[in-house]
């Protein structure tokens, strides 16, 4: 019976295409075939009992030892359901499934929204119908809708009411949904505002990494200053050793060698008797001095804010007549009215040690790399080796935990100062030079020249490598021999219209590069020298006061006086460039790359950005303004880098990010 009947025949059916097992048409023949196989076993037949049955198994086993049956049987159980279903999705929607997928987790942790409009009401406010040309549009239809119905309806009309019933509504909707659009503006800015605090923190957190960071890259630059010293110590050693050793080996004189002739006598009356005497230059306190660059550079301050408030020292009891320091966050140095010299390190807010020797108070000093020069009123300069000095960076916080220690320049401003151990500066002094007969009022050093000035009215070349002074430049014999050449008063001293102060020096201020010295003089002239001729070869005119302050570069020269003017002179043509008044006098100014910083007689920093050219004012009179505290006056600014220090009257220095 069931080799007679037409459905239950097996065919040979290949797992490929349409005719395997799998596909749509052989699960078909499949599923009827064990259909009518069960009715076999179930339902009566005619058939003796159990050959139905073995004639079905015995077609079913059949079927499934043919080698495709196999094969597709195989496949399929080693396919997941999953795959299944994706083998009968199209590129589209399995793209489609990918993008609107979202993962468990997201579903189970939906942020909490305090929002009262739901996504759909935010789509419908966001309709483009309602967007600023739909308004515009849509306004201007209903205008002149408008106008046409008011000439051709009647008030009394009922389908007039419900027409004006109907605009109303629709307004009312277009006002709701304006509100919806207003709110939705604000969550934006309330989101904005709370991603600027977190990214305000996390700035915060990478700030204070960074200043970490800093103080370490300090303490390393400071371990590898003392092994520089030790070595260089050592090296000196062992020259000497040397030296003492092949003294020794050489053959000792003769009797008759230690006879003095009377050739021997003759050399050595002959010899002047200056070069016998000892000098300050070859005192047995000289020492060689070298100068050490740093090997890295701090970055931290440029990440602050403009006008930012690094630190304030409470440096001295007196007026700041002098300060100067190396890099951002490295050594500065002060003098002060009250005959001190401090050395500070700026990252920790400390003071190194003090400075003896000068027996007047300091009106001058330059800090470069290591090395410093300071002038003073007893009439001598005085440089010193600041790598010398015997101090630990680490300080009070030497054995603290790591975790405990915030970079340095966040220190509490408030901590008291740790005092700096007694002789800790003793052998930074390196020697002193001496020819001046009056107060030191202005010097300037790059390499081994120095340039001073002084009171006596002369400047002097130094020569730091001998110590000594190579060349004297009167200024008022300058003066008169640039009237007697040149036959015009444009060179000769002059008188300025204004009253001359007890303050103002006759020197004011120089800068030396190479052969070039550039210096500022009381009567409000600037003179150009040549120190290979020592010639003044051009002088500026335009200062109708005292000369206080000057820095040049390769293209500009920058002066500032007591005319309360800041003014710059082209140096190849010797032109004024440009020039700011203020309303106090000027006493102290310099420039770097992008800003041009004063002391003008205020409590505040004025600086001028260069490359915004705009002046604003940077200080302790701007932050302190709201407490109703008035700080003093600046008497002296220095910048570098955009690193601000500025000195007052009531020996308060404070440090700002500019």
């Amino acid at each position: 019976m069931a080799d007679s009947d037409p459905n239950n025949a097996i065919r040979d059916d290949s797992p490929a295409g349409e005719d395997s097992i799998l596909s749509p048409r052989g699960l078909e023949a499949f599923t009827r075939k064990v259909t009518t196989t069960a009715s076999h076993l179930v339902g009566p037949g005619k058939d003796p009992p159990g050959n139905h049955y073995h004639n079905a198994m015995a077609q079913v086993h059949k079927q499934l030892k043919k080698p495709g049956i196999q094969r597709g049987m195989f496949t399929m159980a080693r396919t997941t359901p999953t795959d299944l279903v994706r083998s009968k999705f199209s590129t589209a929607e399995i793209q489609s499934r990918a993008r609107s997928y979202l993962p468990d987790e997201m579903l189970q942790h939906l942020p909490e929204n305090d929002n009262a409009y739901s996504l759909f009401q935010g789509f419908q406010a966001s309709f483009p119908e309602l967007t600023t040309e739909g308004k515009k549009h849509k306004r201007r239809v209903s205008r002149g809708r408008k106008m046409i119905d008011d000439n051709t309806s009647a008030s009394d009309n009922p389908h007039h009411l419900h027409r004006l019933k109907k605009e109303r509504s629709s307004l009312m909707h277009e006002l709701e949904m304006l509100s919806i659009r207003k709110n939705m503006a604000s969550s934006e800015i309330h989101e904005i505002d709370n991603k600027m605090a977190n990214l305000a923190g996390m700035r915060r957190i990478i700030l204070e990494r960074l200043a970490g960071l800093e103080q370490e890259e300090a303490l390393l630059e400071h371990d590898i200053v003392d092994m520089e010293s030790r070595i260089d110590d050592a090296q000196a050693l062992v020259e000497e050793a040397e030296s003492i050793a092949a003294a020794i080996d050489t053959p000792t004189k003769s009797d008759d060698d230690d006879l003095v002739t009377d050739q021997d006598a003759d050399e050595f009356m002959s010899k002047s008797i200056y070069e016998k005497l000892p000098s300050a230059s070859s005192t047995p306190s000289k020492r060689k001095h070298k100068t050490m660059k740093r090997k890295s550079m701090p970055i931290l301050h440029e990440h602050f804010e403009p006008g930012f408030m690094i630190r304030e020292i409470k440096a001295h009891a007196d007026n700041v007549t002098a300060l100067d320091f190396d890099v951002p966050f490295g050594t500065m140095v002060s003098a002060s009215m009250d005959d001190t010299v401090k050395v500070w390190d700026l990252n920790a807010g400390r003071c190194i040690g003090s400075l003896e020797g000068h027996t007047a108070s300091v009106r001058t000093l330059q800090v470069e790399d290591n090395i410093l020069a300071t002038g003073s009123m007893d009439a001598t300069i005085r440089l010193w080796d600041l790598s010398r000095a015997h101090y630990d960076p680490q300080g009070s916080q030497f054995g603290r935990d790591d975790e405990d220690d915030d970079g340095m320049a966040f220190e509490n401003p408030d901590d008291q100062p740790v005092d700096p151990p007694e002789g800790s500066m003793a052998d930074c002094p390196l020697f002193t030079l001496e020819s001046h007969v009056d107060e030191i009022t202005a010097l300037h050093f790059r390499g081994d020249v120095l340039v001073s000035g002084s009171a006596d009215k002369t400047l002097r070349q130094w020569d730091l490598v001998k110590g000594r002074c190579v060349q004297t430049l009167d200024v008022m014999w300058a003066a008169a021999q640039a009237s007697v050449s040149i036959g015009t008063g444009e060179g000769t001293w002059r008188q300025t219209n204004r009253p001359a102060t007890a303050s103002a020096d006759f020197v004011g201020a120089l800068q030396v590069f190479e052969s070039a010295l550039a210096c500022g003089t009381a009567d409000g002239m600037v003179r150009l020298w040549d120190l290979r001729s020592g010639q003044v070869h051009r002088s500026l005119v335009g200062h109708t006061g005292p000369v206080t302050c000057l820095q040049f570069d390769d293209v500009h020269l920058v002066t500032g006086s007591l005319d309360r003017s800041i003014r710059i002179w082209d140096l190849r043509t010797g032109s004024i460039y440009d020039a700011y008044a203020y309303d106090n006098p000027v006493t102290s100014m310099m420039f770097d790359n992008r800003r041009i910083v004063s002391a003008a007689g205020e409590d505040v920093v004025k600086v001028y950005d260069k490359l915004e050219s705009r002046q604003w004012d940077c200080g302790a009179g701007i932050t302190e303004e709201e407490g109703g505290r008035t700080p003093a006056i600046v008497e002296h600014v220095r910048i570098k880098d955009g690193y601000l220090v500025e000195g007052r009257r009531d020996g308060i220095i404070g440090a700002w990010a500019c």
